[in-house]
């Protein structure tokens, strides 16, 4: 069982590539509550839309700002995850938002290659000075679509990106040339693995095309000094309450009826955060 307390040798790892996996983060009881909990979660499901990659095959995904009280909030403010950013950005942290990707058997299509501040940028982030993490909820392989990332990509500063499809990413120039001459890692994760990645890694995913689903809840943290100098629609710098480990496993199977109103959706149709996904940064 992973601590959470990330070493000096992995902070040095995350500041020259741009990333770190933390094998085993979390406990098969815990990654198997989430598990159940999203899989059986309506809301979850009705508030998710999707997003086509090009192609014609799309990605399902919903979206949160505030992490609340139920699961996906234990998950989201628990010491060995927040402590663990807190860490590697060197100061205090404040969720900035948070989101399931439901890759479906078969059916899940293909991220673009994009940077995450790529998109948060034009919200009034002066630096990139924010961490994401993913969480492995299904076994990520590269025939389900995992996550891919080039290493050390993140040193390259923001890249411009255009939309492609209903996706914004990363002007394929600069992409194609990236990937010539740094190293693509495939992070392939088993349930409960999470990756912490820099918001200026280029990343991407493939289609998944397997029997098997990929599901992900993947959790975005800012840094406080990073406070935004506008308003849009993600949070400016709010006090993030941590959880002891252990509330994940005292949550438990918490009934979603309880949970959901606490959850702050964003859905695609009524929300400018969910269409700000497709949108290219500005400036």
């Amino acid at each position: 069982m992973n601590s959470g307390k990330v070493t000096s040798e992995q902070i040095a790892y995350y500041h020259r590539d741009g990333f770190i996996i933390m094998p085993n983060l979390f406990d098969q009881e815990e990654i198997g509550l989430l598990r159940r909990a999203a899989k059986e979660d309506k809301m979850l499901d009705e508030h998710s839309f999707s997003r086509d990659d090009g192609t014609g095959a799309k990605v399902r995904l919903s979206l949160w700002n505030h992490p609340g009280d139920g699961i996906y909030g234990m998950f989201a403010r628990c010491h060995k995850l927040v402590d663990s950013v807190e860490q590697l950005l060197g100061e205090e942290v404040y969720h900035y938002h948070s989101k399931m990707i439901m890759k479906d058997a078969r059916v899940g299509g293909a991220w673009a290659w994009h940077q995450d501040y790529g998109y948060w940028y034009q919200n009034g982030v002066l630096k990139p000075d924010l961490c994401s993490v993913s969480i492995a909820v299904d076994r990520a392989t590269k025939e389900n679509g995992c996550l891919q990332v080039l290493k050390g990509s993140h040193k390259m500063g923001r890249v411009e990106h255009i939309l492609t499809g209903d996706q914004a990413g990363a002007d394929m120039e600069r992409v194609n040339i990236a990937r010539q001459r740094m190293e693509l890692v495939d992070c392939v994760m088993n349930p409960g693995d999470a990756l912490f990645f820099h918001a200026n890694l280029l990343h991407a995913s493939g289609r998944n095309d397997s029997e098997f689903p990929r599901w992900s809840m993947i959790c975005c943290y800012n840094a406080r000094s990073n406070d935004p100098y506008k308003d849009s629609h993600h949070p400016r710098y709010t006090p993030l309450q941590k959880v002891p480990d252990e509330m994940i496993k005292k949550t438990g199977l918490k009934r979603f009826a309880d949970d959901s109103s606490e959850v702050a959706w964003l859905e695609a149709k009524k929300d400018v955060s969910a269409r700000s996904l497709t949108t290219p940064s500005q400036g």
